[in-house]
């Protein structure tokens, strides 16, 4: 199961990293859970879809670097950094450029990430977000 969730987990890595939302949705389960670092919660693979392709919208470079990975049967926790580059109007500027260290926790059901809990301080995109708004 460990090397299971892992690979699971991963895949759902690589589909942030492509900005791939129909990949994303191919990996959740339909009751999907995403919890934010606020604890804030979406549950349902529909709403995810939405979020997702308005967060790459908005953070369209949108990409985890994984540092460690430690997987303990269908829980899989990696660790490294965020980044990205915040836009209004899909112009990436260089001054909008982002990077927080971050952790992801994946609880892995029948093949596909049943929950996926972000772990990061988003105050530097909050401040870029606050400077546009």
């Amino acid at each position: 199961m460990s090397d299971s969730a892992e690979t699971v987990a991963q895949a759902f890595v690589a589909a942030i990293n492509r900005q791939d939302v129909e990949g994303l949705a191919g990996l959740m389960t339909e009751g999907h859970r995403f919890v934010d670092s606020l604890g804030n919660a979406v549950e349902d693979r529909e709403k995810m879809q939405a979020a997702w392709t308005a967060y790459f919208l908005m953070v369209p470079d949108y990409s985890i670097a994984v540092e460690e990975s430690f997987c303990d049967g269908p829980v899989v926790v990696m660790l490294g950094v965020a980044q990205g580059t915040y836009t209004a109007d899909g112009t990436l500027k260089a001054e909008n450029r982002w990077n927080t260290p971050a952790a992801w926790r994946a609880l892995i059901e029948d093949g596909k990430v049943a929950e996926w809990r972000v772990y990061a301080d988003n105050e530097p995109m909050r401040r870029l977000m606050a400077k546009k708004g």
